[in-house]
């Protein structure tokens, strides 16, 4: 269901309940929720975001999943959190103590769920939530408790650096290697 406008602006500040399982192939990492999915409570929503049209892409869903497939998603091996919980209208409202805070916390639930991959979808948030300001996309060197890390562009329709295909690709990459490792 749409969320209505007032909806929307109510939704400042809510959060969205994590997509999250034990042992999972994949724990994508957003950089915080939109008032548009707080609003719908479901992650990626807005109509505009090319989450759920790049993991099909990348072959890591059958099909394109709405946003409300989240449990195929999770039944796939793959979930979804965020380094800062609180939704607002853009990513610059967050202050650097935020992401660094949010970073605490994700790693505590890295410790618990035990994901192969955490994949942070934007590097800008990878890199201020944990002081890694040369990091690049790809594989990263460092771990996360037993966990590899990885680092794809934000898959916001705002990011015009990267189209769908070219999305796609990386998704596949990260498909590949979580495959691999997973398989270790």
């Amino acid at each position: 269901m749409k969320p209505t406008p007032e909806q929307i602006a109510a939704a400042y500040g809510k959060t969205v309940p994590d997509v999250i399982g034990i042992g999972l192939k994949v724990l994508f990492s957003g950089i915080n929720p939109s008032l548009y999915s707080a609003a719908a409570g479901l992650h990626f929503a807005r109509p505009g975001n090319r989450f759920w049209p790049a993991l099909a892409a990348g072959g890591i869903t059958p099909r394109r999943l709405s946003p409300s497939e989240s449990d195929v998603l999770l039944s796939l091996g793959y979930g979804i959190t965020n380094v800062v919980d609180r939704a607002t209208v853009a990513a610059d409202e967050l202050s650097p103590e935020e992401y660094v805070l949010g970073g605490k916390a994700l790693v505590a639930k890295v410790k618990r769920y035990r994901p192969t991959i955490v994949a942070f979808l934007g590097i800008g948030a990878y890199r201020a939530a944990f002081a890694r300001p040369k990091a690049a996309l790809g594989l990263q060197d460092e771990w996360m408790a037993e966990s590899r890390i990885w680092v794809l562009p934000n898959p916001s329709g705002l990011n015009a650096h990267y189209n769908l295909p070219r999305l796609g690709l990386l998704f596949d990459e990260l498909r590949l290697a979580a495959n691999c490792l997973d398989s270790d």
